[in-house]
């Protein structure tokens, strides 16, 4: 043991900053623990000339290491090789109602900023030794920048950092890891997205599971990560190197911004990964139960996140927590944005009640730091609380749509009442922004997510096919608004092959063509399959890595997609940061609604056809106008008469979702001139898309594979 180590090191410390903090006389430690009466600090040094770890263990004194609620204590030491964590004891007989404090384990520092090391899927030891590591933080970030992306141009692409590269056809030489990210950078760039929103990275235990499967008896992954035991350290197993995680992830960020592309992190503050009583206690549990998680009045848990607890979001300290956690990933790592996972429990006061005004939420759209920072809101949360349109008044908070979800896959599977339901989310969801003041903006617009079917499964299955996660196919949502297209899974005939391309090409051209904010789900674009589980959170095998194969076998469909998103960039029709002025009637409007003829619209419960003109505002360039039409009828064709176009023009058709590739998108060049005295025929659940130019016309220069050329 060296000098070092056997001196009088300890000092008194300092309460601020809280967590670990490196000084030029030595490295303090600070830790919220108002109900504690005893606390030490745990330190794991690295080994000595005889290979054995050196482990001392610092008694804080209250008098002397305590200031308020803080308890703290500086080391004298250069040292920065070292793991540590914090041993807890309560006052006897617990104390109040929900004290529990276990002295035998070593708990995590709610402010440390990396884990001890290890691979995906090696045993994590949290709470059984010193976990939490040092952070200097000296990387290069060679002047980097905040994007700032304005949302009218904003295309998100949500992805699973292990999932993305993690297949053998991915080609990368660290799959499943932000390395792999790094290598995908030049295919997100073809693809054309803006952001990446990257389901959690902060760490978790992916063996935290209790489920197996039932058929191999292999106990499942936790997959998707949404067990959090820290706000801050990343998950060491998404690292080709674990121990250099924080670098690591750095410098995915790093290139993504150099590649224009945003980079966003899906948050969860709702609940964590000690679930309840009797899952792990590896932090906050023993730090302070009462104060960090809401509690009944027989100190049980209160669960409005449907994972075994509920973190007390707007206690003070809590929301002080949350607070610097969002400031860190902003400041420290260069992140853009969050999306906010069952952002809705972020609104509830200390005993579950839903506030008027939650300061949390007022807290961090207010705060100064994030200010340039995109906030999305998962507007809902376990218990039914369902806030999409209300979840806040302030602009600033945008809005996973699970409105602009369900309308659109209503009405691609025939369903009544929904030809209104429809045009209003195309049109932005007025009903549910404009009432508060806010924009179409606010409307993050999908179809599909990491939480449910695919984009395939969504046209290849009416039920879920979730018996793999062990739970004799309970768990995942029965309310999926799906059709298989007339066969279950794979094995269909060709008919029903063409028929689910054309529903597919259908729904991504109704979400890249809405106003709003698109956010594709990562392999949508290629049309990949997770067999019908619509629940894949423990599926860590190929159920849920991205088969990039597809990108070859259905090159037709990706080029498809691909040049959706290329017209979306290239026309700021697509793009609006307002309401439309007049949704109808006025024939100088921006948009005009009709059903099959121009000037006849159709708003009954039993219509499933809608054609709507859309001309630029004012100004904008380029002028071209654009005439969409989508046959939302299972059995039916149906024949649209196209309005007149702007005068000197003549109508092209550059979209159609029942053609064969290439002849299914046609840069506007190429496309065929629509005879006005023929009526455009759209087979069931196809889409048309009509763009207006004149005789000598120019086209959007495409690529091959669909993208804008440079």
């Amino acid at each position: 043991m060296s000098t070092t180590r056997t001196a009088d090191i300890r000092r008194r410390g300092h309460p601020l900053p809280m967590g670990l903090t490196v000084l030029a006389e030595g490295v303090n430690f600070s830790l919220f623990a108002r109900h504690a009466t005893g606390v030490s600090l745990v330190v794991d040094f690295s080994p000595g000339p005889e290979g054995i770890a050196s482990r001392r263990e610092f008694a804080l004194d209250p008098g002397e290491n305590r200031t308020g609620d803080l308890w703290h204590i500086l080391l004298a030491i250069k040292e920065k090789d070292f793991t540590y964590g914090y041993r807890l004891t309560g006052p006897e007989g617990q104390g109040q109602p929900g004290l529990v404090f276990f002295p035998d384990k070593i708990l995590i520092d709610p402010y440390a900023h990396a884990l001890r090391p290890r691979l995906w899927g090696e045993v994590a030891e949290h709470g059984q030794t010193t976990c939490c590591r040092v952070v200097t933080h000296d990387f290069d970030w060679q002047n980097d920048r905040p994007l700032k992306t304005p949302l009218a141009e904003t295309i998100i692409y949500e992805l699973h950092v292990r999932g993305f590269t993690h297949h053998p056809s991915s080609g990368v030489s660290a799959p499943g890891t932000f390395r792999g990210v790094i290598e995908k950078i030049p295919y997100l760039q073809k693809l054309g997205v803006t952001a990446v929103e990257l389901m959690p990275v902060t760490a978790f235990d992916e063996n935290d599971t209790v489920f197996f499967h039932p058929q191999s008896g292999e106990r499942l992954k936790n997959f998707w990560g949404y067990n959090p035991v820290s706000f801050f350290a990343l998950h060491p197993g998404y690292a080709a190197d674990p121990a250099a995680v924080v670098d690591e992830f750095k410098t995915m960020v790093l290139t993504l911004h150099q590649a224009g592309i945003e980079v966003y992190l899906d948050m969860v503050y709702n609940h964590t990964g000690e679930g309840g009583y009797s899952g792990t206690t590896s932090s906050f549990r023993g730090i302070d139960n009462p104060v960090y998680y809401l509690l009944d009045e027989q100190a049980d848990y209160l669960n409005y996140s449907g994972c075994g607890n509920t973190v007390n979001c707007n206690h003070p300290v809590v929301r002080h927590l949350i607070r610097d956690s969002l400031r860190y990933w902003v400041t420290e790592m260069h992140i853009d944005g969050f999306r906010f996972d069952l952002a809705s429990i972020l609104g509830r006061d200390r005993q579950g009640r839903v506030l008027p005004n939650p300061p949390m939420i007022e807290a961090i759209g207010e705060d100064p730091v994030l200010r340039d920072t995109k906030l999305i809101a998962e507007a809902w949360d376990a218990a039914g609380l369902y806030q999409v349109g209300s979840f806040s008044s302030d602009p600033r908070w945008a809005e996973w749509n699970g409105r602009f979800r369900d309308d659109v896959r209503a009405f691609m599977i025939s369903k009544e009442n929904s030809i209104t339901h429809l045009a209003t989310r195309i049109a932005g969801s007025s009903d549910l922004y404009q009432p508060s003041g806010r924009s179409p903006l606010c409307s993050i617009n999908f179809v599909t997510c990491h939480d449910g079917f695919t984009l395939a499964d969504l046209v290849g299955y009416n039920q879920k096919q979730n018996l793999a996660n062990g739970e004799e196919n309970r768990d995942g949502d029965n309310h999926n608004l799906s059709w298989n297209s007339g066969h279950e899974g794979p094995g269909e005939p060709p008919r029903v092959q063409r028929l689910r391309m054309r529903r597919m090409k259908s729904f991504s051209l109704l979400l890249l063509l809405s106003q709003g904010v698109p956010m594709i789900c990562a392999g949508d674009e290629f049309g990949r399959s997770q067999g019908g589980n619509n629940n894949a959170w423990c599926q860590d095998n190929p159920t849920s890595w991205l088969d990039w194969s597809l990108l070859t076998s259905n090159r037709g469909f990706f080029r498809f997609f691909t040049s959706c998103i290329a017209l979306r960039k290239a026309y700021p029709h697509f793009r609006r940061e307002d309401f439309f002025p007049t949704a109808g009637g006025s024939q100088d409007a921006e948009i005009l609604w009709q059903y099959l003829r121009p000037g006849e619209e159709n708003w009954s419960a039993d219509c499933h056809g809608l054609g709507f003109l859309l001309r630029p505002a004012a100004g904008v360039s380029p002028a071209a106008a654009f005439f969409v039409a989508v046959n939302g009828d299972r059995h039916t064709p149906l024949h649209f008469t196209l309005p007149d176009p702007p005068v000197g023009n003549h109508w092209y058709r550059i979209i159609d979702t029942a053609a064969l590739p290439p002849a299914d998108f046609l840069d506007l060049g190429r496309a065929p001139r629509h005879r006005p005295e023929r009526p455009a025929t759209l087979l069931p659940y196809g889409c048309m898309v009509f763009q207006s130019s004149p005789g000598s016309r120019q086209a959007i220069p495409l690529t091959d594979d669909g993208t804008i050329q440079p």
